[in-house]
């Protein structure tokens, strides 16, 4: 099940035709990441403790535009999950028109190399 989280479009966001640049879509979804994270019982600091994921790779994908004054939600749910990956598709939305549909590959790592993901918390990344 995704969880959401919702931010209004900022001034600071957009070009000078008031639409958001491609780059805050990435922002988003690190927001968006934090509250998935702690949906699984995960919070950030326990997880980067344990397994301290990084972002291996990230595409983008869009279909419309967010523009100033939208209000976006962004679902975040797990799409896929690998011995030491999982990779989080984050769906950007206004209302029910989707924007742009954000994947990021995080692997689980530990003294710069990465690693199996602890049982209990790859558990958790199936589960959720």
């Amino acid at each position: 099940m995704p969880v959401t989280w919702s931010s209004p479009v900022r001034f600071v966001e957009c070009d000078q035709q008031g639409v958001v640049f491609n780059a805050h879509y990435l922002v988003w979804a690190d927001e968006a990441s934090n509250l998935w994270w702690a949906s699984l019982g995960l919070p950030w600091d326990e997880i980067a403790a344990r397994a301290d994921p990084v972002v291996k790779a990230s595409s983008l994908e869009w279909s419309s535009s967010a523009r100033w004054g939208d209000v976006v939600e962004v679902d975040a749910e797990s799409e896929r999950v690998g011995r030491t990956s999982v990779t989080v598709r984050f769906t950007v939305r206004v209302g029910e028109r989707v924007c742009c549909v954000v994947r990021n590959t995080y692997v689980g790592t530990a003294g710069g190399v990465s690693v199996p993901w602890p049982d209990d918390v790859r558990a958790r990344l199936t589960a959720g």
